[in-house]
């Protein structure tokens, strides 16, 4: 349970930043250079648990890769290798401060809000008479301000952003393209592995050179949630709850251990078994969302594994 990479502290050649997220650790090098370790950090309504997962990282790491690799056609990305199983370099890119969110189906945040009596989403009207975990008759984008660190993403709606300029009006009809086209692949994608893509979240920014490219991570547990296509229909004509590949599982166990993120509520522990339960979980859907055995990297020391391997690629 302890050889996880929770924190890091590395210096590498020509290092001039580093930004430590909720879940990635980026540093930025000379040359326009982004090194960006996924660590085994979990993070859960806008909150870091204190306790890693063991080999989340790699997973996260190693699906954003795929998934990176098998939309290059669709959009540009910012990913050039992978030279260990946590870590990704790449062009440095100026961000997008919102995340362009996508639903297939009213779930999690949304059905939250619905259930709520709400009908209007980011803009984007819901219609009435859905129940938890059905499908949109299109697809809806609902965006959100990326937060700054510790702070909570913020739904808002496309006339906001266009209105505080936070993106420009030809730059957003872009970024929405590329999030439909997008997200259609990674629909695709999941049905041949009998899942359903439901929700998912991408990044955006602006490269050297100013062209919009795709950043961060893409279709991993993490950013998206999944449901086993077998037996959906079924479970939604008897009002059950849906089969998910996602980490929706650890949001419900805090929220029934009345945690949701709020003021003075608090962190419930999570026990060793408990995390060694998170870690099988991320591995079977490693293993669903790719279609392929999952490969456990060596983490008897994880930070000298990274370095030696970013030393010998940045030479």
């Amino acid at each position: 349970m302890n050889n996880t990479i929770i924190k890091t502290d590395f210096n590498f050649p020509g290092q001039t930043d580093v930004y430590k997220g909720k879940v990635r650790d980026v540093y930025t090098l000379k040359n326009n250079k982004l090194v960006i370790v996924a660590t085994d950090r979990l993070s859960a309504f806008d909150v870091v648990m204190p306790k890693g997962i063991p080999y989340k990282g790699q997973i996260l790491n190693q699906i954003a890769t795929k998934m990176m690799e098998a939309t290059r056609d669709i959009v540009p990305n910012w990913l050039e290798a992978t030279p260990d199983p946590n870590v990704a370099v790449g062009q440095a890119c100026e961000p997008f401060k919102i995340e362009m969110v996508i639903r297939g189906y009213l779930a999690g945040h949304a059905a939250r809000e619905y259930k709520a009596g709400k009908r209007m989403l980011c803009g984007v009207e819901m219609p009435n008479g859905m129940k938890e975990n059905d499908k949109f008759p299109e697809p809806i984008i609902t965006p959100a301000t990326k937060a700054e660190q510790g702070d909570h993403d913020e739904d808002i709606a496309k006339e906001e952003i266009l209105k505080r300029a936070i993106v420009s009006k030809e730059d957003y009809e872009i970024l929405e393209k590329y999030t439909r086209d997008l997200f259609k692949r990674g629909t695709e994608i999941a049905a041949k592995r009998g899942l359903i893509l439901v929700d998912t979240k991408y990044e955006f920014g602006k490269n050297a050179d100013g062209e919009i490219v795709l950043i961060d991570e893409i279709h991993t547990p993490d950013s998206s949630r999944y449901f086993y296509a077998d037996g959906y229909r079924e479970r939604q004509d008897n009002d059950e709850p849906q089969k998910q590949l996602s980490k929706e599982f650890v949001r419900q166990w805090l929220i029934e251990n009345n945690f949701q993120g709020k003021e003075g509520q608090i962190l419930p522990e999570m026990s060793d078994e408990y995390i060694e339960s998170v870690s099988e979980r991320y591995i079977e859907l490693y293993e669903k969302i790719t279609g392929e055995a999952f490969v456990k990297s060596d983490i008897s020391s994880i930070e000298t594994r990274i370095e030696n391997n970013l030393m010998e690629y940045l030479k």
